[in-house]
């Protein structure tokens, strides 16, 4: 049987996502603003969770949740939970360093302490040396301040957090019995151990960055408890969660609520950093991706990551490509009349992107062709570098940097570009050529990129030759023929490439996801 022929009603989605237009225009933001769209065309109801406020005119398709804003609820709020009853001998009030008495502390030992060592010898989150279990388990009443030190240094729990938890009836939270609060600070530890022990996290609580500045796993935490806290008695009945800023907060839901999770792979560590990855960035990505039920990937080239960097099982890999929405309207701007050509490249100035061998490339074609500009649309780490990087190669005064665009600037300027370059050293799938040729804007890509698998009538170059990429952007400027079929038979292509055939295959994974859950 398949999974659609037991359900007779859509998947609720509950998404997690750190970008949506129009705070951030790029590759996570566009993708996820495309896919809730088509979702909503299908009649697949969404509840969005951002970390930060967004004008409410650009969420009028899904249920958006954000600081501040959380959604509309139409079924009563759950019945508060049943207070636990108090301990029989209840802790006096610590400070971080201080020492239980000794009676608490045979009383605690003898209800709790036995079965706690236990069930934390097979805790992932709170790793316990053989000595200190045997602390623990000892008949001989041990020195409090001893046994304390020992959970704070190699525990990592702090002394009051965990006097907390007992004077509050109290380490039942371990077993899934303690107070809310408790099983989710304790989830968090399990799933974002890299954020540090709960003590620290619930110092640090406050608002989350507006953007990818600071500490970002910090910033993963906060996400994830807001997450928890905000979509309380929301009704869902599959998580969503893209890229790993997200993916702590989806297993914290899917662990809380039993709810499956499927994680989207945008980009992973590999692609961002090269081989010298950030470890804590790839321990959250890998955490994600075998902690889901299923795992959605933008494309073959990415997933092959998955699979051989990840160690993902490749069946539980779906692969769905990005789309582009075509609005004719949008394309109707007349290019600015001028002498020269112009050839654009778009996007974030990062080492991802291949900005360096973009000016390589530069530098071959005006030592051929005077009459051309290049464009640098875009900002990121490395775009004071590379307009040095442009006056030193004596090529300044031919390329002009713009900055970040949004809105109707990005329509401009596809609408005066004649090619638009792609140069990237790992794009898991780049959707800024699909757009580009909905502007009627021919387009010349890396091999090392997710859309060149589904655009055939692209130009295509390794993004280290920068001589292939030179001879093929002058083909297109000495060549309108090239130009003009590059971008008739790359639009009929586009046409097939839609957000509506990814919320489809999307819709697909939610409900294999759910199957197997049940089982």
């Amino acid at each position: 049987m398949t999974p659609t022929a037991i359900r007779s009603m859509p998947p609720r989605v509950l998404m997690l996502g750190w970008e949506f237009p129009p705070f951030i225009t790029g590759g996570l933001g566009t993708a996820c603003f495309g896919l809730t769209k088509a979702l909503d065309r299908a009649g697949v109801p969404v509840t969005f969770v951002l970390p930060r406020p967004i004008p409410p005119e650009s969420s009028s398709h899904v249920e958006l949740v954000t600081p501040g804003r959380l959604p509309l609820r139409l079924d009563p709020p759950p019945a508060a939970p049943r207070p636990l009853p108090a301990p029989a001998h209840p802790a006096p009030e610590a400070k971080p360093g201080d020492a239980a008495s000794p009676d608490w502390w045979r009383d605690l030992e003898a209800a709790r302490i036995g079965p706690l060592a236990e069930r934390f010898r097979h805790t992932k989150f709170l790793p316990l040396p053989e000595s200190f279990i045997a602390a623990y388990t000892s008949t001989a009443a041990p020195t409090p301040s001893g046994v304390w030190e020992r959970i704070v240094s190699e525990g990592g729990l702090s002394l009051t957090r965990l006097q907390s938890i007992a004077r509050s009836g109290g380490l039942g939270a371990f077993d899934g019995s303690g107070s809310p609060e408790d099983r989710l600070d304790l989830t968090l530890v399990e799933m974002l151990p890299e954020a540090g022990p709960p003590e620290r996290r619930r110092s640090a609580y406050g608002p989350i960055a507006a953007d990818y500045s600071g500490d970002l796993v910090a910033e993963a935490d906060r996400y994830a408890r807001f997450c928890v806290e905000a979509t309380e008695g929301v009704e869902f009945d599959v998580i969503h969660a893209h890229d790993w800023l997200t993916y702590p907060a989806g297993l914290t839901l899917a662990k809380m609520t039993g709810k499956p999770l499927v994680v989207h792979v945008h980009a992973t560590e590999f692609d961002r950093s090269g081989e010298h990855v950030n470890q804590a960035v790839y321990n959250i990505e890998r955490r994600g991706m075998h902690g889901a039920a299923r795992v959605i990937t933008v494309s073959m080239l990415t997933r092959n990551i998955a699979v051989n960097r990840y160690g993902v099982n490749p069946a539980k890999i779906d692969v769905v490509y990005n789309g582009v929405d075509l609005e004719p309207t949008a394309v109707g701007l007349q290019p600015i009349g001028q002498r020269d050509k112009i050839v654009l490249y778009f996007g974030r100035i990062t080492h991802q992107k291949g900005p360096e061998y973009f000016l390589a490339a530069a530098k071959r074609v005006l030592e051929l062709v005077e009459d051309v500009k290049f464009v640098v649309a875009g900002s990121g780490d490395l775009a004071a570098s590379m307009i040095q990087r442009a006056a030193e190669m004596g090529i300044g005064h031919k390329v002009l940097f713009t900055g970040f665009l949004r809105g109707k600037d990005i329509a401009r300027v596809f609408a005066i570009a004649d090619l638009y370059v792609m140069p990237s050293v790992s794009e898991p799938f780049g959707i800024a050529p699909l757009e580009a040729l909905s502007h009627n804007v021919p387009v010349l890509i890396s091999k090392s990129s997710g859309v060149s698998e589904v655009l055939v009538n692209a130009l295509k170059v390794d993004f280290w030759d920068v001589d292939d990429m030179a001879n093929k952007i002058i083909a297109v400027l000495r060549h309108p023929p090239l130009s003009r079929t590059l971008v008739e038979h790359g639009q009929f292509e586009v046409r097939g490439i839609t957000w509506d055939g990814a919320a489809a295959r999307c819709v697909q994974t939610y409900e294999a996801a759910i199957v197997e859950k049940s089982r």
